[in-house]
């Protein structure tokens, strides 16, 4: 493991591919590590990948919840500064995703395209996070476990793909509480529909069409939103699209990614 301290805390970040390829760099969703981006990896392998953990979570450290999305993006900016990569094809999915907005909108310097996986730019009702946070608590992550993987794939996938289902949840419990507590305050308390109207940068928007967690309609917002950019629906995908459909998806980021001069 790799890690730099930024921002007060220390990110754990791993490098893939030649060292003088333009970076492409992953953000993880919640819940998950940059192990996540495995099946996406192959597909990139003339860039320099560099992936990390968000705050919270895989090898990164955990602070004392809660945290904000303002806060992410300024842990992903302040990696890209101290490792002397920018301007990145910044890709994040969920959690990521909404980690590229706000980059996007605030450090178009550091960016040179987004790819905005299964998020939004908004996650009501309050009501719904309020339960998932009592269950950590009371139950710890385990008790979110099939729930999360529920929402992550289609029924389909989970009977036909048991071995990646069982990386996920390791994954999955492998988060503490506290990352996840912090982490999921976030999101619920995010608000950046109208902060899209800064970015600029060519955007990708890509999401599962069965995604119960960040909805075809919530991407269209992305879409309609962020000027000049590009949708994309995966068919037979639920939130984590990358893994569940990794062709498809493979095949719609990279031809992205290499269309950008």
């Amino acid at each position: 493991m790799n890690k730099i301290k930024v921002n007060g805390i220390e990110v754990n970040y791993r490098f893939d591919g030649p060292e003088n390829a333009p970076v492409v760099m992953m953000s993880n969703s919640l819940m998950s590590n940059y192990t996540m981006w495995d099946c996406t990896l192959p597909a990139f392998a003339k860039y320099r990948v560099l992936r990390y953990d968000t705050r919270g979570h895989g090898g990164t450290q955990v602070t004392p919840a809660p945290y904000s999305i303002a806060q992410l993006g300024e842990d992903a900016a302040e990696l890209i500064k101290a490792l002397g990569v920018g301007p990145v094809h910044f890709m994040g999915l969920s959690m990521g995703g909404m980690i590229a907005q706000y980059l996007g909108a605030h450090y178009p310097e550091l960016v040179r395209s987004l790819s905005l996986c299964d998020t939004a730019s908004e996650m009501p009702p309050r009501s719904l996070w309020g339960e998932r946070l009592e269950i950590a608590q009371k139950q710890g992550i385990a008790g979110l476990v099939d729930g999360t993987i529920k929402r992550w794939f289609n029924p389909g996938f989970v009977d036909s793909k048991p071995e990646e289902i069982t990386k996920v949840r390791a994954m999955i419990l492998g988060t503490s509480v506290e990352g996840y507590t912090g982490c999921a305050s976030a999101v619920r308390d995010m608000a950046q529909t109208t902060m899209l109207l800064k970015i600029k940068a060519p955007t990708l928007i890509v999401t599962g069409r069965q995604d119960p967690a960040c909805t075809v309609d919530q991407a269209m917002v992305l879409h309609k939103v962020i000027e000049h950019s590009k949708y994309v629906i995966i068919e037979n995908a639920a939130h984590l699209a990358n893994i569940e459909q990794p062709e498809q998806f493979n095949k719609i980021v990279s031809e992205f990614i290499n269309s950008v001069v």
